[in-house]
């Protein structure tokens, strides 16, 4: 099922009119014209999009105006007076600020309910289930992928029809100051922060930082709801900013007894996770597709989110039995080989030290029929700073707790990990996944499962695909192979499985 986030249901209402871009941009109308998308890259534009020309670092969009006008792109905004150009423009005094002007428009002519969401991980798998479950009863508009910085938040907001009735913003921070603008320009009715752990700290002095970063989402939320990681230690920090900057409402989430929607019990199985929850006071049953305890817990915030936007959750949960990750964030797949199957865990889109530990959790609550074995293979984790060598060889506990057989390792970072694990452990290292990526296809067999996790800049993607085509193209989205067994159940009140501290 493809969950990938954008809008639902289809409308045919013209998102922007020329009169109605120039009232939100301060532009000066040449042609009249009727755009049904927003675009700020030529290579994606669809027909009928509305090309807003951006100069970046290393390119000018005013370059690219006459091919997005040729690719069927209703008008463009321009900064600048262009040669040859004689269809349809909106002049304005810079592209940039168009942008957030289309953004803010927008914004303050929508009726729905506007939802932002936030985390050091997780963030977009939630987003994702959030919008699984809006957009079965509401016209849904969500962050498409995770389009999460200074330009996606603004382009979701200008992508969105004004007859949405439900919006959910992800907002990202790679950097000091990142999320209070986003969260200005979003005024979301409910703000949910997924987690707070270590990630992006090159640019952050320590978790406290990263979690003020991320309390800053409930900038502009006067009234609204907060939605908060129960079992975080700084969830006294995120409650009280949360309260300084106008919620008017605290829900919170996890395993903590205190917690509003609080995980009772999960447990693993050959179908994924099977979770009870109590939730205003009832006991709610229900299963994910998704592996792992962090996704019980992370299903219980969008829950939440669905509460702050007055839905119901028990038909909410009820609705997440249908959702999968998708491809890169912990989508699980049976890889056939002819004579067997290995399983594939594709975690291969972003890591940080706590998801890290949870993909590796997952791993080790897997058991592989016989001969199968627990196969890693894992990309550095980027912009971690001084401190980046210490979590890449914590991750060798982890490994040895969760009883994994054989890990391969790519990058500089991992090569500290690499050295601290066990001589048996250990399958092989390279700078680039793409040097390993054969030598992991031509090592997995029957009975295998595999996880492949790292940054997104450690390309580990390249073993996904070297993967996928051992196998005969035969991919079954479904959890693991027939008959294999994976987990006894893990209590909530035991201790997370994986450190909760922080990042966006």
């Amino acid at each position: 099922m493809n969950n990938t986030p954008h809008s639902s249901p289809s409308t045919t209402e013209p998102l922007w009119t020329a009169v109605e871009a120039a009232q939100a941009t301060n532009g000066e109308i040449c042609g009249h014209w009727q755009a049904t998308g927003v675009s700020i890259d030529s290579r994606d534009l669809h027909p009928g999009d509305l090309f807003v020309a951006l100069r970046g670092d290393r390119h000018d969009g005013h370059d690219f105006v006459k091919d997005a006008l040729a690719k069927g792109a209703a008008a463009a905004i321009v900064s600048q007076p262009l040669a040859g150009v004689d269809k349809p423009v909106l002049r304005v005094g810079d592209g940039y600020q168009a942008l957030h002007g289309l953004a803010r428009h927008r914004r303050g002519r929508l009726v729905g309910h506007v939802t932002a969401i936030t985390g050091s991980a997780g963030k977009t798998g939630a987003k994702d289930a959030l919008y699984h479950i809006f957009k079965h009863r509401h016209r849904t508009h969500a962050t498409k992928g995770n389009l999460n910085n200074q330009l996606g938040v603004p382009l979701t907001l200008a992508r969105t029809p004004e007859s949405t009735q439900r919006t959910i913003l992800e907002l990202g921070a790679g950097r000091p100051g990142d999320i209070a603008p986003l969260a200005r320009l979003a005024r979301p009715h409910s703000a949910a922060i997924i987690s707070v752990s270590p990630a992006h700290a090159e640019y952050f002095s320590d978790v406290m930082d990263i979690a003020l970063e991320k309390s800053a989402i409930f900038t502009g939320i006067t009234g609204g709801v907060a939605i908060l990681p129960r079992d975080n230690p700084l969830f006294a920090l995120l409650r009280d900013a949360a309260l300084d900057q106008g919620a008017g409402r605290i829900l919170s989430f996890g395993a903590h007894r205190e917690a509003d929607l609080r995980l009772l019990v999960c447990h693993i199985d050959e179908n994924g996770t099977a979770v009870e929850a109590a939730i205003n006071g009832k006991h709610l049953h229900y299963r994910l597709l998704a592996l792992g305890r962090h996704w019980a817990i992370n299903s219980l915030a969008v829950l939440a989110a669905v509460m702050a936007a007055g839905d119901d959750p028990e038909n909410a949960a009820e609705t997440l039995s249908g959702f999968s990750p998708r491809s890169g964030r912990g989508n699980c797949q049976q890889i056939d080989l002819g004579d067997g199957v290995f399983t594939l865990i594709d975690e291969s889109y972003n890591a940080n030290p706590a998801s890290m530990r949870a993909a590796i959790t997952v791993l080790g609550h897997m058991q592989p029929p016989p001969p199968g074995r627990r196969i890693a293979a894992l990309g550095a984790m980027l912009e971690l700073g001084s401190a980046s060598p210490r979590h890449h060889a914590w991750l060798s506990d982890c490994l040895i707790q969760a009883d994994v057989d054989l890990v391969f390792t790519v990058g500089r970072d991992m090569h500290v990990l690499y050295d601290a694990l066990p001589p048996k452990l250990r399958g092989g290292h390279a700078d680039r996944a793409d040097d390993l990526a054969a030598k992991i296809a031509a090592t997995v067999g029957s009975g295998d499962v595999v996880t492949v996790k790292g940054s997104h800049g450690s390309g580990m993607s390249a073993i996904v695909d070297a993967l996928r085509v051992k196998g005969q193209n035969t991919l079954k989205e479904q959890k693991t192979p027939k008959g294999q067994k994976i987990v006894k159940g893990q209590t909530a009140t035991s201790p997370p499985s994986y450190p909760q501290l922080l990042r966006p």
